[in-house]
């Protein structure tokens, strides 16, 4: 039995999935070439304000656009983390 209906919803899906990756992979590269100037300028791998700042600025976001800000907190957490984590290889402090 096919639903049309569904589908067409499940293709917005997969759309928005696949661009949700591209943007990730945008936004690591970006994030990368911070953790190289970072590395050669001796900056620290962490910037624990810069984290705060950014995550209230999406809990903002979130709230405005009907999201829970929970889970966009966890979500940039999850990014954040991963950032730090090349930022410290990038460092050597792996």
């Amino acid at each position: 039995m096919s639903d049309d209906v569904l589908q067409r919803y499940r293709e917005s899906i997969d759309n928005i999935d696949a661009a949700l990756v591209f943007m990730l992979a945008e936004r690591f590269k970006v994030t990368q070439a911070v953790g190289r100037h970072k590395a050669e300028t001796g900056l620290p791998a962490a910037d624990p304000g810069r984290e705060s700042a950014q995550i209230e600025r999406l809990r903002t976001l979130a709230r405005s656009a009907n999201l829970d800000p929970d889970f966009s907190e966890k979500f940039l957490r999850f990014i954040i983390d991963e950032v730090i984590r090349h930022h410290a290889k990038a460092r050597g402090d792996d």
